[in-house]
């Protein structure tokens, strides 16, 4: 089975569009490409019911949108017998996990992404960087432990690019069993999206995911796409990527219920 389980609900000209028509736009795409599911999974800083948790500039100018149109456009998806999933990339902010449990709390998710994407105010994969400011090792060690931090916080289904403090400057050599060990069996991504960013790494990296296969950690499928264009895009490397690691299957998510299918 190939699914795609990351991707933003937009227009051609990757406008906010949440509709059904938006959604079918993704599925034909999905079918062309031969991908059995896909998901959707929008970023939670974009709904106003979620203004409480953010203090940054960059959250608070894009949380304007209401949260039920776009519910309700995977949920009429699926009522017409799309094969799509109901999801939610949420921005980990640490000391706000019950604020943030309680927003997601009315929907029927089928999973909840997590990612981190800011820690003390700056980027992982944005300017200015974390890893330009403390230097990479401070950098990775505050991201890891963030990560691991996350993972035990009970709102997540499975982890975002989960080295993306990977982009900016050189890799470093790092403890991946101990990172593995520390996810305590939530999913992570293996992603092509990675491919289209400056470093042009697949996510995460060999070393990382070798890991977490080795400590039983399940993955899912992403291509990160904000147009339809851009569903399924080098997801092959990723499966190729995954079975280089020695993963057969690949999870699949039901109302938060998770199952493992044959990769590929």
């Amino acid at each position: 089975m190939i699914v795609d389980y990351h991707m933003h609900l937009r227009a051609p000209d990757e406008s906010i569009e949440h509709t059904v028509d938006a959604v079918e736009r993704f599925v034909e795409r999905a079918g062309e490409r031969g991908i059995d599911e896909i998901g959707f999974t929008e970023h939670v800083y974009y709904f106003e019911r979620t203004r409480a948790l953010w203090s940054m500039p960059y959250h608070l100018e894009r949380c304007v949108y209401d949260i039920e149109p776009y519910v309700e456009a995977v949920i009429e998806a699926k009522r017409r017998g799309h094969p799509v999933k109901l999801g939610i990339e949420v921005d980990y902010e640490p000391g706000r996990e019950e604020e943030t449990a309680e927003a997601l709390d009315p929907y029927p998710w089928d999973y909840v992404l997590g990612s981190i994407h800011f820690l003390d105010g700056l980027g992982i994969d944005a300017e200015p960087s974390l890893v330009d400011s403390v230097g990479a090792e401070q950098a990775w060690s505050r991201y890891y432990e963030t990560l691991s931090s996350a993972a035990g916080s009970g709102l997540f289904d499975s982890l975002a690019h989960p080295d993306l403090v990977k982009f900016h400057g050189d890799e470093v050599d790092w403890d991946w069993e101990g990172v593995a060990r520390s996810l305590d069996g939530v999913a992570i991504e293996v992603s092509s999206a990675g491919l289209h960013k400056p470093h042009g790494k697949l996510y995460p990296s060999p070393a990382f995911l070798a890991a977490a296969r080795a400590e039983g950690v399940p993955i899912t499928l992403a291509s990160d796409a904000h147009i339809p264009e851009n569903v399924g895009r080098d997801l092959d490397r990723a499966v190729g990527h995954a079975r280089d690691a020695g993963y057969e299957t690949v999870t699949v998510f039901d109302r938060r219920q998770p199952r493992q299918e044959p990769l590929g």
